[in-house]
């Protein structure tokens, strides 16, 4: 099973190399051409969120597929392919399977258990879809990678310790303003996907008056009144951040939107006596980075949630969503292998095809006088008997070959029969290889 995961996230890089790997939505459909036009790379699906880029892909070979997908990154993030090495984290087969649904799980969250997740798997697998970049193995594994992490969340209380990043990053803000942020006035910039779900957590946790602004005032209209909210025009961004107390940015600009200069004059223009808490929800980055450390300034960014660890749940919770991904691998990998010995079977039926009809040309050139008819007889009386001798064998090996271990039955046939099956050698492949996760 070629199937190979590379990515980097929270975990594994800083904000600083994510906003450097990030790719905006409209790019994903020219990475994913970029990514199957690879020598090695066969199928490709990208999730790029605010705090992972990460690749599955069906590969002809370990370290080819590797090096393809690493050039990849490498030429769009604009950081040496070994500088970036020590960023990626890189999982293989069975080590990619699980991977895949600890990420749908919400295992591999910053917030572990949030359900955001599963969106942006969902769209991603749309992406590829729609760029016609995911073939059999990456459909069967995106499909089932969504169906676990909805049983996942439906099973378990794994969801419970906090249903975003957004959550998480407001016990952070509470630590600047006093515990309680019930009654403070903020706003979010951004009327995206993560936007929606700050204004929605906002309002759960009882922060308001709460402001929108957005880029397209419609959007910001909308969500302002599915809400209850007030929409703030852009351009009147500097006098509203100078009325509230926090601010949530989560946009898909690629240059800051809240640059030093900006910030100055608000933080100048405010009459609280409590520090303006910024939570920067975006890679790249919406802050400025030289914004940090100005009087009266709190920023929180990705970098800060991760090294808060915040809103971890249970261990008991934990322990059954991972008892649920370990079956769920199981299952998969039944099927990968039974779907890894049908290329091999149906070679060999072929091979038992191809000695009936040599067979049956020899035959009926020492037999010229033979009629139609008895050709016809002969034929199928050969036929039934190849097909009722291999039916048995051919049905058990399905079995055996989707039973653990069940990958040297299709080495073995062929062997025995000497079978030319396409793409069924693993020269380049290697153990198992679990990455940092």
């Amino acid at each position: 099973m070629n199937l190979l995961s590379i990515g980097a996230s929270y975990r594994t890089a800083d904000v600083a190399v994510l906003e450097r790997l990030t790719i905006p939505e409209a790019q994903v459909p020219e990475m994913l051409q970029k990514l199957v036009a690879q020598p090695y790379v066969n199928e490709a699906v990208l999730v790029a969120t605010c705090n992972r880029v990460e690749v599955y892909a069906s590969v002809t070979g370990f370290h080819g597929g590797l090096g393809d997908i690493c050039n990849v990154f490498a030429q769009h993030s604009g950081i040496p392919a070994t500088d970036l090495a020590g960023h990626l984290y890189v999982h293989y087969g069975e080590a990619a399977v699980r991977h895949s649904f600890r990420v749908s799980a919400g295992l591999d969250s910053m917030v572990v258990g949030e359900a955001q997740i599963l969106g942006q798997l969902r769209d991603a697998y749309h992406s590829a879809t729609e760029a016609d970049s995911a073939g059999r193995l990456l459909h069967e594994l995106m499909q089932q990678t969504l169906r676990v992490g909805k049983r996942a969340h439906s099973e378990t209380g794994i969801d419970k310790a906090g249903q975003s990043v957004v959550s998480a990053a407001l016990e952070v803000a509470a630590e600047h303003l006093g515990g309680d942020l019930t009654g403070r006035p903020a706003l979010v910039i951004g009327a995206g996907a993560m936007g929606s779900l700050s204004v929605a957590t906002l309002t759960r946790t009882g922060v308001g008056p709460l402001r929108i602004t957005n880029r397209s005032a419609e959007r910001a209209d909308r969500l302002a009144e599915a809400y209850g909210a007030v929409a703030v025009p852009f351009d009147d961004l500097a006098t509203a951040l100078s009325e509230v107390d926090i601010v949530v940015t989560a946009t898909a600009s690629t240059t800051p939107v809240l640059t030093r200069e900006r910030l100055t004059a608000a933080l100048a223009a405010r009459t609280s006596v409590t520090p303006l808490v910024v939570l920067d929800l975006a890679v790249p980055r919406d802050v400025a980075p030289e914004a940090a450390g100005l009087p009266g300034l709190a920023v929180i960014d990705i970098d800060t949630l991760a090294a808060s660890r915040r809103a971890l749940p249970a261990v008991a919770e934990t322990a059954a969503v991972e008892q649920i991904v370990a079956g769920e691998v199981d299952n998969f990998l039944g099927w990968m292998r039974g779907a890894e010995i049908a290329p091999t079977v149906a070679a060999l039926r072929n091979r038992a095809e191809d000695v009936v009809s040599a067979e049956m040309r020899k035959l009926l050139t020492r037999h010229p006088e033979f009629s139609e008819e008895q050709r016809a007889d002969v034929s199928r009386t050969l036929h039934r008997v190849v097909q009722q001798i291999l039916h048995s064998p051919t049905v058990r090996v399905r079995q055996l070959a989707a039973e653990p271990g069940g990958d040297q039955y299709a080495t073995l046939l062929r062997e025995l029969f000497d079978l030319d099956v396409p793409h069924a050698t693993h020269a380049d492949a290697v153990p198992e290889i679990g990455g940092r996760a």
